[in-house]
C-alpha cells in the first residue's frame, strides 16, 4: 500500500518527513495541501488532523501527525535510516528533540515573517531577535559536525534528516552556507545521498506557483 504525504513544498517540517520516506525506499505520494489557501483551516482537514498543520502521514490504518513521528515510523518500517542500536537512537533523538526546540521552529517562523507576509507586516525586531538565536543553533551544530561526517554514529540517519530540513531552502532566513563551511559541507554530503531531492522538486508547491 502506498503511504500518502499530506505536504507542501514550501514547509521545511513535511519536508523532513518526505525526505525521510524517499531515501527509506518506501512506496509514497506526496498529496498536496493549499496552506497558503487556508486549506489546514478548514473542518475536512481538522478531522484528518486536530493540530490543523501539515505534514500529515497516511498508512493503511496509521495515521500520523508531527514529523519527528513519522521520520521514526519510517525508520522502523524501512529498517533504514534509525541507527544501529540502541544507544544511537537515542541520540537521534536527541537531535531531533534540539532540533525541533532550538533550530527548525525558530527557522520556520524566521523565514515566513521574512518571506511570507506583506514587507510592511514583517517585524523587524522578532526577525533580528530569532536570527540571534538561529546563529546559536548554526554554531552548534558547526561545532558537533568538526570531526565526523554525520550526526549520529557512521552513516546518514533521521537525526542529519530532521536537523537539514530548512537549510535547503533558498529563501533568506538568516543562514548562509558560505558562513558555516562545516555545515555546507555536511549538507552537499546529504544532498549526495543517491535519491535525495530539493524540496521543490520532492513535494507540490513553491512561491513560484503562488507568484
Amino acid at each position: 500500500m502506498t503511504i500518502k504525504l499530506y505536504c507542501f513544498g514550501e514547509s521545511g517540517n513535511a519536508y523532513k518527513a518526505a525526505l525521510a520516506l524517499e531515501l527509506s525506499g518506501l512506496e509514497w505520494e506526496p498529496v498536496f495541501v493549499d496552506f497558503f489557501g487556508g486549506e489546514t483551516r478548514t473542518p475536512e482537514f481538522r478531522e484528518l488532523n486536530p493540530m490543523g498543520e501539515v505534514p500529515v502521514l497516511i498508512d493503511g490504518d496509521v495515521t500520523l501527525t508531527q514529523s519527528g513521528v513519522m521520520q521514526d515510523y519510517v525508520a522502523s518500517k524501512s529498517g533504514k535510516l534509525g541507527g544501529r542500536s540502541a544507544a544511537e537512537r537515542r541520540e537521534i533523538l536527541r537531535w531531533q528533540f534540539w532540533d525541533n526546540h532550538k533550530m527548525s521552529s525558530t527557522a520556520g517562523l524566521t523565514r515566513f515573517l521574512m518571506n511570507f507576509l506583506p514587507e510592511d507586516k514583517r517585524p523587524q525586531e522578532v526577525i533580528a531577535f530569532n536570527q540571534a538565536r538561529l546563529k546559536s543553533a548554526y554554531q552548534v551544530l558547526e561545532n558537533e559536525l568538526s570531526d565526523r561526517d554525520w550526526l549520529v554514529g557512521d552513516q546518514l540517519t533521521i537525526a542529519d534528516i530532521s536537523c537539514c530540513g530548512y537549510l535547503y531552502y533558498p529563501e533568506p532566513f538568516g543562514f548562509d552556507r558560505a558562513e558555516w563551511p562545516t555545515i555546507d559541507a555536511w549538507l552537499t554530503r546529504i544532498s549526495e545521498t543517491p535519491g535525495w531531492k530539493h524540496p521543490y522538486d520532492l513535494m507540490p508547491g513553491s512561491p513560484a506557483d503562488r507568484a
